[in-house]
């Protein structure tokens, strides 16, 4: 698990961004796990501006988003589909086709959950994945208990990410109370993941996450089991990591010795 403690959001997002685009480069038509929320709009903004100023080409690739609230059509504004048209696909050439987000109105949760695990075993598996972290821990919707080892399917949400989520709807009673999201399991199986986090609100839990013991409780943690994670905080996401002086050392290290590492912004 490498760990890049950013000087503020905007470089976090970069730092992301930059990450994506040289999977991109390299391979053209990877398939790219997207997040939804607020921590990974900037990293968007980067990639729409690497793809008007820079010519990133998205024209290949392939996305599968994380979750979906049960219950919103994809043309309701607080539903994922609507955020990701919002913040990246209606700014870049992805091909609409070739846009995986799951559908909170599915006629069948259970065969929708099963079709969409094999269209990303038939698209190849995920080859880089973005996740944010909830605040008790979760990645997507993978509430504390969820089994490290599960798999697309419907969960339903905890009291305190409805809570959460609250602010986004005129009343509590609007706020969704189930959504499909990929597992933990699903998660691990991709081949990069990136996680990013910012703030301070997201401190305490960042350092559960990666310096604390592998549990379900945070569901986050079982990213320490994976064999390539980046993980980008900015300052105030970063400040209760006990060890984030050797994390720092380490990046200057790597910087010395490969100035042009693969995965870190100049």
């Amino acid at each position: 698990m490498e760990i890049i403690i950013a000087d503020s959001y905007e470089q976090m997002g970069v730092q992301a961004a930059t990450i994506i685009r040289q999977q991109l480069l390299r391979k053209p038509n990877s398939v790219l796990g997207l997040a939804t929320g607020s921590t990974p709009i900037g990293t968007y903004k980067e990639l729409i501006r690497l793809h008007r100023e820079e010519g990133l080409d998205f024209s290949q690739a392939t996305t599968f988003n994380l979750d979906e609230y049960l219950g919103l059509p994809p043309s309701h504004e607080q539903s994922y589909r609507y955020f990701m048209d919002e913040h990246l696909f209606n700014h870049v050439n992805i091909p609409k086709g070739k846009i995986h987000v799951p559908y909170g109105h599915a006629e069948s949760v259970l065969e929708f959950c099963e079709w969409y695990e094999n269209e990303i075993t038939h698209a190849g598996g995920i080859d880089i994945q973005i996740l944010g972290i909830g605040g008790d821990g979760h990645i997507a919707f993978n509430e504390p208990g969820s089994s490290l080892g599960s798999r697309t399917r419907l969960k339903t949400l905890t009291e305190q990410t409805i809570q959460d989520n609250a602010r986004f709807f005129t009343s509590m009673e609007e706020v969704p109370k189930f959504a499909i999201t990929m597992g933990v399991g699903t998660i691990l199986e991709a081949k990069k993941i990136i996680l990013i986090a910012n703030g301070a609100a997201k401190a305490e839990i960042m350092a559960e996450a990666i310096e604390g013991p592998i549990t379900s409780q945070v569901t986050a943690s079982a990213l320490q089991l994976h064999r390539d994670v980046v993980v980008i905080v900015d300052k105030e996401a970063g400040a209760k990591l006990k060890r984030a002086d050797y994390y720092r050392w380490i990046l200057e290290q790597k910087k010395k010795l490969v100035p042009k590492l693969i995965g870190y912004a100049s």
